[in-house]
């Protein structure tokens, strides 16, 4: 899944059942076992099968503990204490009888009292026998030498403690991940859609085997009324069973009557009904408005990762794949589509129509099952064996040629290159009005937003880069993620990291006019960014509620995956090695699952080079552990030591680390620096290695052409030998690795190892420089400390930071044209310069946009903006009241939706206090702004001097509201979080955003997004303090 505004380069309900420790601190002899792991060092697993159900109170008591065998099929019902982290009660005597056998009792009366000193006496004695006596219960067997006392081998397991299912009975599983005791083989789902009231009924046979002893089937279901469940074993009859509901954890549940036996096979069949979801999940509708100004409504699906429960019931998880038979019952006026052919279509006898679907001919996981109920139009070509369609609602369907075209010749170049034909028969793209994500690679019937999928007939090459690219990343699924899926979300970096990088490499083979590196070279830098800080996580990270899962979908996953496969490629001797490793790779996992470990050994297994390379054991410690390195160098004569550490911006005592990474550390030198066979590399795993350099060299560049996952230092010496080489002569280096000394002197600079004064002295260069990258980079970074100036009301910096960009920028700007441009590189760096130079109040570049955008208002749109200005000349009419009503009236009648959204992005851009809340509010609505397109209306707003405090207190009053809209965790939340409070930094604001979100709890507080926000804000704050003062002296 692409979930990335796929238009631009800027990019935990916890377990309800959870027992809080609270609940005993106020006993004084309880123990924790998480904590005193070494009285009690394992706890076995529980067959839940094999549990008798006892209703408990709410405290829990240690019936025993021991170190009982467990074999790999126990292991699946495994103590729902593990997952639970409870406390324990000892025994003590405040949980004993009252009474004891030692109590003394009164004395018979024919007996003198004895002396005081005798019931001292006597009571030594008794409290020594009792003594001894507890010890040698307690430790059975003890011989008191110095091997000490044998453990106890065999003892009573901890009882698992089962939530409450919604009619009052036990719910027979404790657990977030399913048990392994039941696989599907087949679903047979027939749906009726009714698009009048928004409901749906459905009938769902699931085939299954029984894979270990159980008494029950537990799967996946949410908001679904089952209104008729049936049961049969084998060949048997169908009885009626009862279906217990655990919401929190959206699971059902069916206990049998028999227990189910190792390799029989069993039927459940369920009848039920729902609500057409009103959120961008499950099966949701969705409505356009036609060229008549009719309302028309439809119905498709968004499955990924937790949303086929909310369909149908079913194993919802990646690892249990299964074939699907799909028949869908709809009015005529309609069409179907789903991932296999149509097979027929019935009319019946009340006039509806049942379209029945071909069985899949792999089997598939749930999330990537898909249909649609609409009124779409295709166009269609057949490629190799397989028909290719593009949908997209009647008065698009001119736009969808450049798809067609595009996905075409894509799935010829996937077919070669993996050497393993796509598997079905067809494979549909499909335009959808209203769509949260980018694109979703549905096996066979691939969803898109429209701006991801639609090119109008002069849209510009950078409008055609943005569709091709998400269009490349969505096929390239079809083998990474659909034919070999991840096991679990924890490793879902299997699919999105490869298809990130499987779509920027086919773009440069497939279409090298798109000119597609600049733009994987940008967000390898902004993974880089992300993953410096101490809120980041591991590429393969455990993953235990769904909101983890909902947030593994970010730039870890997908741009630093990518990433470190690049780097792999990279370090691979022999072009092919890397190919012949994935294609391995497929070969082994075809139609099935595997995790990081599969890939890693696929890729070691072809590496027939000298240099023997254990690829598993070089990239564990890339994807094991969260973060990348910082290589410093140092020069000393003829050797050259490079050492390595954890590039880590939050770094104090308690985030210390000792990481270290196997490093294929590229490098050139000023003898030669520009063709790829002036590379070498140098191998570096400890903290520090040395290589020989002749002493004639005068600098040395680290990470040619930056394919490497690392930062790198110079020192003083090094960077001023850099520079100096820079100046003398720009194109010393290439346009990649002037970039990457940009990119890594910022982040020094955000580090702390480099002044601010270096990070400017190694601009002055930029007057000369003419090539995208450097330049977009440059002015990114740039932009990010002017708002942050800007943001501060130092209003002093923030004119002379305006003047120290346009000296040095001023030049290139003032070489930009405002007309058609065909290269998309240039397209990249005049929108980059006319962008700055237009915020800033540039008086050319202003004028430029008022004219241009009068002149396409007064030819009523015949003189086109061209695309990769729009946005630009947008912004600038926005800040006009006339025409930001202009522009609002020209985008609520606007049908391209590419410009329609750039028209979106300059009416967010205003500063008229009324009108940004009056956008804000229209977007949470829905009607006139599309609910999908708010993350990037907060995003636009945020920017702006005035809009970014409307923005945070419009976040905090809305809240519930939001998380309705988008699950907490997405990356629309993400990306709502960050735009928010990224350019905060004062002690104010992190108190604010801290007590915000603190007091969220299940409705927020644990997501990884506020960690990185808090973290942000406090780096932005320490930044400032820092520089402040280097900035007053030098700018």
């Amino acid at each position: 899944m692409d979930p990335f505004d796929s238009n631009s380069t800027e990019r935990a309900n916890l377990p309800r059942n959870m027992i809080e420790n609270s609940m005993f601190e106020e006993e004084p002899d309880v123990v924790d076992l998480a904590k005193d792991s070494t009285a009690f060092p394992t706890f076995p697993a529980l067959d839940p099968d094999e549990v008798v159900y006892e209703p408990r109170s709410s405290r829990l008591l240690v019936r025993g503990l021991g170190e009982n065998d467990m074999d790999e099929d126990e292991e699946d019902c495994e103590s729902s204490a593990r997952l639970l982290g409870m406390s324990f009660m000892n025994r003590s005597s405040a949980h004993r009888s009252n009474s004891s056998p030692y109590t003394r009792q009164a004395p018979p009366r024919s007996c003198s009292r004895p002396s005081a000193r005798t019931m001292v006496v006597c009571v030594l004695f008794l409290v020594i026998v009792a003594s001894m006596t507890m010890v040698l219960y307690f430790l059975p067997g003890c011989n008191f030498t110095r091997a000490g006392c044998p453990k106890t081998n065999k003892t009573t397991p901890i009882e698992t403690v089962y939530p409450i299912s919604t009619n009052g009975k036990l719910f027979p599983w404790a657990q977030f991940r399913l048990p392994q005791s039941i696989h599907p083989l087949s679903y047979d789902l027939t749906l009726t859609p009714n698009l009048d009231d928004m409901t749906f009924t459905g009938r769902t046979v699931i085939n299954m085997s029984v894979h270990h002893n159980t008494n029950c089937i537990v799967l996946h279901g949410a908001n679904l009324n089952i209104t008729k469940a049936t049961f049969k074993l084998g060949d048997g009859k169908a009885s009626d069973v009862t279906v217990l509901e655990y919401k929190p954890r959206q699971q059902i549940a069916v206990k049998v009557s028999d227990d189910l036996k190792t390799g029989q096979y069993c039927v459940l069949t369920l009848h039920y009904s729902a609500n057409l979801s009103h959120t961008y999940d499950g099966f949701y509708n969705s409505s356009y408005t036609d060229k008549d100004g009719k309302k028309r409504v439809l119905a498709a699906t968004q499955f990924e990762p937790l949303s086929a429960r909310k369909a149908f019931p079913c194993f919802d998880e990646p690892a249990f794949k299964a074939t699907f038979q799909i028949q869908i019952i709809r009015k005529p006026n309609y069409m179907t589509l789903s991932n296999m052919p149509k097979a027929k279509s019935t009319t019946l006898t009340s006039g509806l129509v049942q379209d029945e679907f071909e069985k899949t001919s792999v089997k598939m996981s749930t999330y990537l099952v898909a249909f649609i109920v609409a009124d779409f139009t295709p166009i269609s070509k057949n490629v190799s064996k397989t028909l290719v369609s593009v949908y997209s609602v009647p008065e698009k369907k001119e736009h969808t040629d450049y798809a067609l075209s595009t996905a075409s010749k894509l799935l010829e170049f996937y077919n070669n290159f993996f050497e393993i034909d796509y598997p079905l028969k067809k494979l549909d793209l499909v335009a959808i009005p209203d769509f949260l994500a980018g694109a979703m690679e549905n096996w066979g019937l691939i969803t898109f937003r429209e701006t991801s999928l639609l090119v109008g007939k002069q849209s510009s090459p950078l409008e055609k880069q943005v569709v091709a690219s998400v269009i490349a990343h969505e096929l390239a699924h079809q083998w990474f993620g659909n034919l070999v899926t991840m096991s679990w979300w924890n490793d879902l970096w299997l699919n999105e990291g490869f298809a990130t990088y499987m779509q920027y490499m086919s773009l440069q083979t497939v279409f090298p006019k798109l000119d597609i590196g600049n733009l994987f070279l940008a967000v390898r830098f902004r993974a880089l960014d992300k993953d410096a800080l101490n809120s980041s996580h591991a590429v393969s990270t455990e993953v235990n509620t769904p909101e983890q899962v909902e947030e593994m979908f970010d730039s870890v996953s997908y741009e630093k995956g990518a990433s470190i496969l690049l780097m792999l490629n990279a370090c691979l001797l022999g072009e092919q090695q890397f190919r012949k490793g994935i294609i391995q790779y497929l070969d082994q996992f075809n139609e099935s699952n595997t995790d990081t470990d599969g890939l890693w050994n696929s890729l070691t297994q072809v590496e027939v080079s000298t240099q023997h390379l254990n690829v598993s054991e070089m990239m564990n410690s890339w994807t094991s552990q969260k973060g990348f390195p910082l290589v410093t160098v140092s020069r000393k004569g003829d050797q050259v030591t490079l050492t390595q550490e954890h590039f880590l911006l939050t770094s104090d005592n308690t985030t210390h680390t000792s990481s270290l990474w196997n490093i294929p550390v590229t490098y050139v030198n000023d003898s030669c620096s520009l063709a790829p066979e002036c590379r070498q590399v140098f191998t570096l795993k400890t903290k520090s290695g040395t290589l020989k350099l002749p002493e004639s060299v005068k600098w040395l560049k680290l990470n040619y052409r930056n394919t490497g996952f690392y930062i790198v230092h110079y020192g003083d010496e090094g960077w001023d030998a850099l520079t100096a080489a820079l100046h003398s002569n720009v194109s010393v280096l290439t346009h990649e690795d002037r970039a990457s000394l940009i990119h890594n002197i910022f982040a020094l600079s955000r580090l702390g190892r480099v002044s601010f004064h270096q990070v400017l002295s190694l601009l002055n260069y930029m007057s000369n420089e003419t090539e995208t990258s450097p330049v977009t980079e440059a002015l990114l970074q740039l932009s990010n400390i002017y708002r942050l100036l800007d943001k501060r009301q130092e209003h002093g910096l923030v004119s002379r930071m305006k003047d120290y960009i346009l000296d040095h920028f001023r030049s290139l700007m003032d070489k930009q044209t405002w007309e058609e441009e065909e290269s998309v590189s240039k397209q990249e760096l005049r929108s980059a310069l006319l962008e700055m130079a237009c915020s800033l109040n540039e008086e050319n570049c202003t004028q430029k946009a008022k004219a241009l955008f009068k002149e396409h208002v007064k030819s009523n749109g015949t003189i086109r903006i061209p695309g990769d200005l729009q946005r630009v000349v947008f912004t600038v009419a926005a800040q006009s009241d006339e025409d930001w009503d202009t522009l609002l009236h020209m985008y609520a009648h606007a049908t391209y939706d590419a410009e329609k959204r750039k028209m979106l992005q300059g009416l967010a851009s205003t500063q008229n206090a009324r009108r940004l809340v009056w956008i804000l509010k229209a977007g949470l609505n829905g009607d006139l702004i599309q609910t999908q397109e708010l993350p990037l209306v907060i995003s636009r707003v945020c920017n702006g001097f005035t809009g970014y405090l409307f923005v945070w207190d419009f976040i905090q009053e809305n809240w519930d509201q939001l998380i309705e809209k988008f699950p907490v965790g997405s990356f629309a939340i993400q990306t709502i979080i960050k735009s928010a409070t990224s350019q905060f930094s004062t002690q104010a604001h992190l108190d604010q955003v801290q007590g915000f979100f603190s007091g969220l709890k299940e409705r927020g507080s644990q997501m990884r997004s506020v960690q990185e926000a808090l973290e942000t804000i406090r780096l932005n704050r320490r930044w400032m303090d820092q520089n402040l003062s280097t900035l007053r002296k030098w700018l």
